[in-house]
């Protein structure tokens, strides 16, 4: 799954989804976001947490980032909805879809799901309970 997100994926599903959850998915990656079956993302976390333990991959990447872009990366890496993150930063959805775009754009990735990659390979958060 690790290869295929980072080849590009936008999400990764079971074979054994239901039909109705098949499109939901479909939908979902079309409008830009990215999707991962619950499973899968215990199974990628438990898979983070057996990797040995270094100093973060920490790049130039990041550097571009404003503080609030930071902090924004740091809320989508933790799984917070746009909803969620207006909430928590007292702005609108409209300014978080901004920050996401302003986001995915300095960073170079595709979707949601290419954002946490990159704030989990900068060591944004720790599997185990976050920073």
């Amino acid at each position: 799954v690790f290869s295929a997100l980072r080849a590009g994926a936008s999400g990764f599903l079971l074979k054994d989804v239901a039909p109705a959850d098949l499109v939901r998915a479909i939908r979902t990656v079309a409008s830009g976001q990215g999707l991962l079956a619950p499973s899968v993302t215990a199974r990628l976390i438990a898979e983070f947490c057996r990797q040995p333990e270094g100093a973060p991959a920490v790049t130039d990447d990041l550097d571009t980032l404003t503080g609030r872009e930071r902090e924004v990366l740091l809320l989508v890496t933790r799984g917070l909805s746009n909803t969620e993150i207006a909430a928590k930063l007292h702005v609108s959805i409209a300014t978080v879809k901004t920050y996401i775009g302003r986001l995915l754009d300095k960073l170079g990735a595709r979707d949601r799901v290419q954002l946490v990659i990159t704030g989990y390979e900068h060591g944004l958060v720790t599997p185990m309970g976050g920073r």
